[in-house]
């Protein structure tokens, strides 16, 4: 059995997704220890048991110490199935952030899920960042993924729905990451509650980026559409995505009570630009993801050297892989 020591490097709960993920696709029993240990509520919380949980669905594992608080779990895998199944998350838990561990988990498999719960919430990427940067950046190593958004769920009431449609990969494609290369256009998606129309709130997120991206005069192709969302959820939110000659980049940002719309749309135009300005191949939210598929397909890519991104160095590494950094490109050998 592996032993990974869950208080590595930032010590969240990407150790735990990861960790779960390729011990279901490389059959490898891992015991993780140490859970959260240095968070001020330590151990597990209802968002990370879902994500494990989800996990676990897919190849019919054995689970030991699930319960909230647990600062150790056992996780033995089974069998992994081509399957269509349904997944709670409860309240506002990040549907992305499941969704980290279900991709790398089922990448040889056929399998549909529909997963209720927060698609736009804080600390994690908003569903439209999933959509439309990680699945086109995931599709060059083979993965086919798309996703449905069926309904958006904000924090705190959640009840967000999506439905993402998974092909296996056959054989990965080697990925090379390394620069970004010149960009073509900005786009992207500025949401809200059906019940905050009469503010405005989407017109004004929108406006407002629109506005701040061409007084930069980055490009003349901006395009920002506009969604109202039927939901119980109170909220809102704008991603933005900058294409490139090799990678797809992205930003997002949420409304808060008492941050008006307008410091939202702004927010996301400054950190979408501070991305096409960085000296990577990716974006400084893929930069951690991207590192087992890095693995998996033999590949590399400049990233930024996040304490996420060198924790799942450490966690793919204890699975047998040789991945390296140097500077800030990672690669596997």
């Amino acid at each position: 059995m592996l032993v990974i020591d869950g208080s590595y490097g930032e010590g969240g709960g990407q150790i735990l997704r990861t960790g779960a993920a390729l011990s279901t696709i490389t059959k490898i029993p891992v015991r993780i220890i140490n859970i959260r240990k240095k968070r001020q509520n330590q151990g597990l919380r209802a968002q990370h048991i879902s994500a494990i949980k989800a996990v676990g669905k897919v190849c019919d594992a054995d689970i030991k110490g699930m319960e909230i608080g647990s600062t150790e779990i056992e996780f033995y895998p089974g069998e992994i199935s081509d399957r269509k199944w349904a997944i709670d998350i409860g309240t506002a838990g990040s549907i992305p952030l499941v969704l980290q561990a279900l991709l790398i988990s089922t990448i040889h498999n056929d399998v549909e899920v529909e997963i209720t719960g927060g698609t736009d919430v804080r600390f994690a990427p908003s569903v439209d960042y999933v959509k439309f940067v990680t699945l086109p950046i995931l599709k060059t190593i083979g993965l086919n993924a798309e996703i449905e958004i069926l309904k958006r769920g904000y924090y705190p009431k959640g009840g967000g729905k999506i439905r993402i449609v998974i092909k296996k990969v056959d054989k990965f494609n080697s990925i090379n990451f390394t620069e970004k290369g010149k960009f073509s256009e900005i786009y992207g998606i500025s949401h809200a509650s059906a019940v905050l129309k009469g503010r405005n709130v989407v017109e004004r997120q929108k406006n407002a980026a629109e506005k701040f991206l061409r007084g930069e005069n980055l490009c003349d192709n901006i395009e920002i559409s506009e969604a109202y969302a039927d939901t119980f959820s109170t909220g809102s939110g704008i991603t933005l995505f900058a294409k490139t000659e090799k990678s797809v980049i992205g930003a997002c940002s949420l409304g808060e009570v008492n941050k008006k719309a307008e410091d939202v749309g702004i927010e996301c135009a400054k950190d979408i630009i501070n991305e096409i300005k960085s000296n990577t191949g990716v974006d400084s939210h893929t930069s951690d993801q991207i590192i087992p598929y890095i693995a998996l397909a033999k590949g590399k890519a400049k990233i930024e050297k996040t304490m996420h991104a060198m924790t799942n160095i450490y966690v793919v590494n204890l699975f047998g892989f040789n991945v390296k950094e140097k500077d800030r490109v990672v690669e596997c050998e």
